[in-house]
């Protein structure tokens, strides 16, 4: 291949049984000055000679891992098995990418992240500290999982929306727009948590439910959103404890209590759909209380 970038030093190392050789750069391109000593690959399928792609320090990519575009990987940062490193994408500190996952986009898995399985992690999301992404999870646009979260299952976690300290995603559920899910909290099966919603403590939101606006679940179970009124003008939902969610509105019992009418008038509700409403709230708090 005609104005390849890297060359071999002569030195080689064993990883898993495999023998991996050193790189050095032979020219400058991106951030790499010729001469610059490179990290550790098997073969020149694994980093591309195009575009600015490099393996920095005492990083390693073998088996059928590829890096490519400009990607980077460095630290002791191990890359292997059919993964793939692409985009503006960096794979850093004691990070493992592995099986057939992915990382592209501006993406970023450092410290001691995992990710592995079928996963992807792209646009600008990060995976941080000693999280795992792994199974067919996804993880993109600029959703940042860290601490020792783990997104699992089918599970997405995108937008601006955070998994962080203890923290499980799995199943088919998906955590998105700028929701946080943190601590112990479990969030699993079909559930949804989105928009400002907060799920921590030991919280465990699960089957098909529902946490979204400004929501909070600190502490129990939420197995499904527990009763939902398909009124005349917009569908109400009990969307965590004592909280009420119509519409785009989301308040506490006590704040539809005071503030029904003038959120009705606010959105066009006639006189008797504003009184159709306060039915439907009366009859979900005494439900509930």
């Amino acid at each position: 291949m005609k104005n390849k970038k890297y060359a071999y030093t002569g030195k080689t190392k064993r990883v898993d049984g495999i023998k991996l050789k050193q790189i050095v750069a032979i020219r400058d391109f991106g951030n790499v000055n010729k001469g610059d000593i490179g990290g550790w690959i098997k073969s020149e399928k694994n980093l591309a000679h195009t575009e600015t792609c490099w393996v920095f320090g005492n990083a390693v990519v073998y088996e059928n891992a590829r890096v490519y575009g400009d990607a980077q990987v460095s630290g002791t940062a191990v890359v292997y098995g059919d993964a793939r490193v692409y985009g503006d994408a960096q794979v850093s500190g004691t990070a493992v990418v592995h099986g057939t996952a992915q990382v592209h986009g501006t993406a970023q898995v450092s410290g001691n992240a995992k990710v592995f399985g079928d996963a992807r992690v792209h646009g600008d999301a990060w995976v941080s500290g000693n999280a795992q992404v792994y199974d067919t999870a996804r993880v993109h646009g600029d959703a940042w999982v860290s601490g020792n979260a783990q997104v699992y299952g089918t599970a997405r976690v995108h937008e601006d929306a955070w998994v962080s300290g203890n923290a499980v995603v799995s199943g088919t559920a998906r955590v998105y727009g700028d929701a946080r899910v943190y601590g112990d909290a479990v969030v699993y099966g079909s559930a949804l948590v989105h928009g400002t919603a907060q799920v921590h403590g030991t919280a465990q939101v699960s089957g098909n439910a529902k946490v979204f606006g400004d929501a909070e679940v600190s502490g129990g179970k939420w197995e499904t959103t527990p009763l939902q009124i398909h009124g005349s003008k917009h569908v109400l939902n009990v969307c965590a404890h004592r909280r009420i969610s119509i519409g785009c509105e989301n308040h506490t019992f006590s704040q539809w209590k005071r503030k029904y009418k003038s959120i009705g008038e606010r959105y066009g509700y006639t006189e008797e759909e504003i009184k159709e409403y306060k039915k439907y709230i009366d009859f979900i708090i005494s439900m509930e209380e």
